[in-house]
């Protein structure tokens, strides 16, 4: 039984997955704990898949974990780990 928030209000990340496999930029953007004008920017440049559905953007949660483990696995590579011992 899908459940229906107030608007504006935050969600957890188990939540965004209950949800469906489409973000919006809010939820996007809180997903990954970064100001939406931050994700709008990335977004505008292709640095994250993403599609614009008329004014606005979406988001396929399959994709973006996906764009999060090749972005981990670069690092990685690099010795850039944000991994603590």
């Amino acid at each position: 039984m899908a459940r229906k928030l107030k608007a504006g209000a935050s969600k957890s990340p188990e939540m965004i997955a209950q949800l469906g496999g489409v973000l919006t930029i809010q939820e996007l953007a809180e997903y990954l704990k970064i100001s939406r004008s931050t994700l709008y920017k990335l977004a505008q440049e292709g640095k994250v898949p993403g599609q614009k559905v008329g004014k606005h953007w979406r988001f396929r949660r399959a994709a973006i974990d996906l764009w999060l483990d090749k972005a981990e696995a670069v690092s990685v590579k690099r010795g850039r780990s944000h991994a603590h011992p």
